[in-house]
């Protein structure tokens, strides 16, 4: 079974990749105190090329779509690659090393899901089931848009499910009761 599946012209699923910097549980808070979105940082590791080639190739369907719908007829001229390199714009952050990046955010609330040990899939119900750290596959879908003067594509996030265990990214991992225990 292939994980990485093209599911239409600017949506696909891509995988094995590592998450990083989840707010897939309730959105993040913006620094003004506003609510912001679901979002979730998507590590790919350069080794799968297949992968890179499919978030192009939607990239680049979406730019076209973007042609037609929303910038008057033709392709503005900084629409980026909302696709990173992790060891040129990430060197002092291990977990980027060797891996390709992206941000992927929405509105709405992804499905998460899990693998358990039986092999069933199954919603994951919090963040000690699907973390920062975690492996597994995303689905995101690539869409144009023009707003207060910026166009570009967007990342949208879709549904996640954890294939399998990774280091935790999140704090030093050390229980409070450790810490505190000859207090």
């Amino acid at each position: 079974m292939a994980i990485n599946k093209v599911i239409s012209d600017t949506a696909v699923r891509l995988g094995e990749v590592r998450f990083s910097y989840c707010n897939v549980f309730s959105k993040r808070q913006n620094a003004d105190g506003t609510q912001g979105k679901y979002g979730c940082c998507i590590l790919i590791p350069k080794s799968n090329t297949e992968a890179v080639a499919m978030f192009k190739q939607a990239f680049e369907n979406a730019k076209q779509a973007g042609k037609m719908t929303k910038w008057g007829g033709k392709i503005p001229g900084k629409v980026q690659l909302p696709l990173h390199d992790g060891d040129e714009e990430r060197p002092d952050s291990p977990e980027f090393e060797g891996c390709w990046y992206f941000n992927a955010s929405s509105q709405n609330a992804p499905g998460i899901r899990v693998k358990d040990a039986s092999g069933a899939i199954v919603e994951a119900l919090d963040d000690e089931e699907f973390y920062s750290g975690c492996y597994g596959a995303v689905t995101i879908n690539m869409f144009p848009y023009s707003a207060s003067g910026n166009n570009g594509v967007g990342v949208g996030l879709n549904n996640l499910i954890k294939l399998r265990d990774g280091e935790k990214l999140s704090g030093s991992g050390r229980s409070a009761d450790a810490d505190f225990s000859d207090l």
